[in-house]
């Protein structure tokens, strides 16, 4: 069992014990005053003394009934406070308390995250995701059923949650009422598929990327909501019939799309705002290119429509999303024209 759920049990435990205690301290107090006719702190002085066998002498000469009820109390007392002793020994021993401090740390870091992304599944395809998420500086959190994959990637020092991420108790725990996007990476269809329904129902404006295994799989999940299907089998067949047929140009995608040692990216710039001073301008008059550097190579529509290349009489509107390549100062001087101040 993991550390974490062996915490949370053995929380319980502890709970449940000191409840336990709490209960056989008001029993004996009550029964020494029904029985022996003893004020409140006599009664309870007499309990206490009598639970934790520290021998002292009795508060007043018992009753032949008195005295079955302390040997009844005694016996209770002694099998609560051995289990406690037990519950806490073991929690020393193998350090629960330090990984319920560790989750509790990781919890309270994924509290004060805003528009996050989640991986959910950590195995070849979820782990090299959050490695481009982690060269991109993109905060996001990865949610993995097995306890030693989890402990992986927190030691490559990424937010981490051990659990089933089908589950609403574990998605609300990553924060996705907040995040802006969900991979979808877990090792079936059928639990990417509950996951997505899932997800949406939480939060029904999540951006979603699932990965799928079969073709039939890949409609299934764009109709159960997914933004994004991507099948490895596919796509790994694809980029290599390309590094076959046009290996320069695959070489050049890898090169903007990759965020490690480039000095060229492409990226997309969202318009958002109707105030912004470009919008229904055409791009001779934006001058976005000259002003930038940038070259927008693509403008997709609201719609979903790309157009490729776009002309001087092309025009800006709300919703469009731009695709520009250039170097990272180009980029975000082109961002910065894109953002309304």
């Amino acid at each position: 069992m993991p550390v974490e759920q062996n915490y949370a049990q053995l929380q319980k435990q502890l709970v449940g014990g000191i409840l336990s205690l709490t209960a056989i301290l008001l029993l004996g107090t009550i029964g020494y005053g029904m029985i022996e006719h003893w004020s409140l702190l006599d009664s309870a002085y007499m309990t206490v003394i009598t639970l934790t066998t520290v021998g002292f002498s009795e508060t007043h000469l018992l009753s032949p009934n008195g005295r079955l009820f302390t040997i009844f109390l005694i016996g209770m007392g002694v099998i609560n406070i051995a289990f406690l002793l037990n519950r806490f020994t073991d929690a020393l021993i193998n350090g629960y308390f330090q990984a319920g401090i560790r989750l509790q740390r990781q919890q309270d870091l994924i509290n004060h995250l805003n528009h996050h992304y989640i991986v959910c599944g950590f195995g070849h395809t979820g782990a090299q995701v959050a490695l481009a998420f982690a060269a991109e500086k993109i905060p996001f959190v990865v949610i993995d059923r097995t306890q030693a994959v989890v402990n992986e990637a927190l030691g490559m020092g990424y937010l981490s949650l051990p659990g089933d991420a089908t589950l609403d108790k574990i998605l609300l725990a990553a924060g996705i009422e907040r995040a802006c996007c969900l991979v979808a990476a877990l090792p079936s269809d059928a639990e990417n598929l509950y996951l997505l329904l899932s997800a949406k129902t939480l939060n029904p404006n999540l951006r979603t990327i699932a990965r799928a295994n079969t073709e039939e799989a890949i409609q299934k999940l764009k109709r159960a909501g997914a933004n994004a299907v991507i099948s490895p089998y596919i796509a790994g067949g694809q980029r290599m019939a390309a590094a076959a047929l046009r290996p320069q140009v695959l070489n050049f995608l890898d090169g903007i799309l990759s965020a490690e040692g480039r000095s060229f990216s492409l990226e997309e710039f969202r318009v958002e705002s109707a105030q912004s001073p470009y919008v229904n301008q055409t791009f001779e008059m934006a001058q976005l290119i000259s002003k930038s550097g940038a070259l927008v190579v693509a403008i997709c529509r609201e719609e979903g429509h790309f157009i490729a290349n776009p002309t001087g009489e092309c025009q800006l509107f709300v919703g469009d999303t731009l695709l520009g390549l250039g170097t990272p100062e180009q980029l975000h001087q082109l961002r910065q024209l894109l953002t309304v101040p």
